[in-house]
């Protein structure tokens, strides 16, 4: 008996298949009726356009040999079921198998069309070669689909690929060998295909959503309570999940990018939708981290000082990181603050660590804070804005799939972590909250004994995790911004003006989140309340759910269930925005 092919399957193929087709000339098929239709008629010449309204093999093309097996992928869409299975078996009986047969492979009827065996020693000699020739990936679908002409977020440094003629080129003769054009030499790591395992791509996703914003909850749950700050993480949660879900369900469909998505689906005006709310979103990131560093500098300063309190103000300490975060916003290459973000991620886990100790241990002998109410019916809406300023991974959702071997065990894989995020988002808001009850702080490590040396190097740590982080969080909106000014072919390699123009807008960048950081000091758990419902709601609620709503989904239910997630996400945005700027400008 042979295996059978599911709906889901059949589907995802002809999503491959409409990726593919936007790139092949119209007219011209692979399919088993026009390649008899070219083996019975083998003496016209090769046309560039088709003849007749029938489609025309694509051996007729020039080169049809080497780019026959794109061709097939429509084909192969198209075929019935019992006929796929009897012409590829390979490919219908894996489903880890790559949308390609094995390159020695080669069905009847192609080697009855011209040119078949020949095309068969090709194959066979060049599955032969060299991995370290290869193609950059095995499955074309996924160079398509991922990387091809989908730049919408292609936020690579443009000024790092430069075409250059070296000396012995200027000097050799003119020569059929000659190269036209110079070499191409870039100082970027070259594109590889998705490698990473499960397990990788685990801990990975665990640090995309845990950043900054767990220090914030601990305030967020005393504004609502303990009671409503918990369902209302889990709710978060729940929701977060689905609309990941509804955005993974969209790229499965069409490929690309968030941006790319928006294009696709929704024109040009809802991508620089998407790259707005992203910038927004990012930029507020790091105003919150300068004034996270601020305010925790400040205090372990005071307390690590031998007099009672230290002259430095929070405005003086964010002027301060200015003089760090500027030249580190020059840095082209982001991977290069990559040992700085993964000792940041190191220290972020010692506070965490220390956090659950402490409150564990303070819980098990004191009890719980007299003071721990519930639900508080004055400041519950900061914690809206506050739990989905939490969850601040979706930016990093599509990448980290395209990063796995297999991207299809990436949903299973998103929602273990999920799970995991909002438990340990839940216990540390919850701990905190209990422990200090009214008395809980902002910056909530100032809460712990601050003439504990321990305390102050958690603190110190904490505070200098989140300032090495903030490059890597501002360098997306810089450069979504500097595509924008510049263009993305604007390069400072060539031109010294442009790159200390650029150098000067990233520093203008920066200075402006200082300035910004200046403003929201004043009330910094109502100024993350207010970036969660101004700028991320939109991404994380409002677009995955019109994307779906318009570019996949088909059912009216479904359509419905899309418009009323919608529906929440605006009134959401609208509500929790007009409160915390209502409640922020009374107080």
């Amino acid at each position: 008996m042979t295996d059978t092919t599911t709906p889901p399957d059949q589907e995802r193929r002809q999503a491959e298949a409409d990726i593919v087709s936007r790139h092949l000339p119209p007219g011209y098929t692979a399919e088993p009726d026009a390649i008899t239709a070219e083996a019975t008629n083998t003496s016209e010449s090769t046309p560039d356009v088709p003849s007749s309204p029938d489609p025309q093999d694509s051996l007729r093309l020039q080169g049809g040999d080497i780019h026959r097996e794109i061709f097939k992928i429509g084909a192969r869409a198209k075929l019935g079921q019992r006929s796929a299975t009897f012409a590829h078996p390979n490919v219908r009986t894996s489903s880890t198998s790559s949308l390609f047969p094995p390159r020695d492979h080669i069905s009847a009827s192609d080697q009855l069309a011209p040119g078949g065996f020949r095309r068969q020693f090709i194959q066979q000699k060049r599955s032969r070669v060299n991995a370290a020739t290869a193609p950059v990936t095995r499955d074309f679908v996924s160079f398509l689909a991922l990387y091809g002409n989908f730049a919408g977020e292609d936020l690579a440094e443009s000024e790092d690929v430069s075409i250059t003629t070296t000396e012995d080129e200027e000097d050799a003769p003119a020569t059929e060998t000659r190269p036209l054009l110079g070499r191409r030499k870039s100082s970027r790591r070259p594109t590889s295909p998705g490698n990473a395992g499960t397990t990788k791509s685990f801990f990975t996703l665990l640090k995309a959503f845990i950043g900054t914003g767990i220090m914030f909850l601990p305030k967020a749950f005393k504004n609502g309570g303990i009671l409503f700050s918990s369902v209302t993480l889990v709710t978060v949660s729940l929701l977060s999940c689905l609309s990941f879900h509804l955005l993974l369900l969209c790229r499965r469909r069409y490929g690309g990018g968030y941006g790319e998505l928006g294009s696709v689906i929704g024109g040009s005006r809802l991508r620089s939708l998407i790259l707005t709310s992203i910038t927004l979103s990012q930029i507020g990131f790091v105003c919150s981290g300068i004034i996270f560093v601020a305010q925790n500098l400040r205090s372990f300063l005071n307390a690590v000082s031998p007099g009672p309190t230290i002259g430095i103000g929070t405005k003086s300490l964010i002027a301060m990181q200015l003089v760090v975060l500027i030249p580190l916003a020059w840095i082209r290459d982001i991977s290069r603050l990559g040992p700085a973000a993964m000792l940041a991620d190191v220290f972020i886990f010692i506070g965490l660590f220390y956090i659950w100790y402490y409150d564990i241990s303070t819980l098990a002998t004191s009890g719980l804070h007299p003071s721990v109410e519930l639900f508080n019916p004055r400041d519950f809406t900061l914690t809206v804005g506050s739990a989905i300023f939490t969850f601040e991974g979706i930016g990093l959702i599509l990448p980290i799939q395209s990063s796995m071997a297999e991207p299809s065990k990436f949903p299973r894989l998103l929602y273990i972590v999920m799970v995991i995020v909002t438990i340990i988002f839940t216990s540390v808001g919850a701990l905190c909250y209990a422990t200090f009850g009214y008395q809980t702080r902002v910056e909530i490590i100032s809460n712990y004994p601050q003439t504990s040396k321990l305390v102050n190097a958690v603190q110190f740590l904490y505070s200098t995790a989140v300032l090495v982080g903030t490059p890597v969080q501002l360098f997306p909106a810089t450069r979504i911004i500097e595509n924008k000014i510049f263009g993305d072919r604007d390069s400072g390699k060539k031109s010294a003006a442009t790159k200390w123009k650029k150098n000067g807008f990233r520093t203008a960048i920066t200075v402006l989140c200082g300035l910004i950081s200046i403003v929201g000091a004043s009330d910094l758990d109502k100024f993350v309340a207010l970036i969660g419902a101004f700028a991320c709601v939109p991404l994380v609620y409002i677009y995955p759910a019109f994307l779906h709503y318009k570019g996949v989904a088909r059912s009216p239910w479904v359509k419905a269930g899309d418009l009323l997630l919608c529906a929440i996400g605006t009134g959401a945005m609208v509500y929790s925005t007009a409160v915390t700027v209502s409640t922020w400008i009374r107080e």
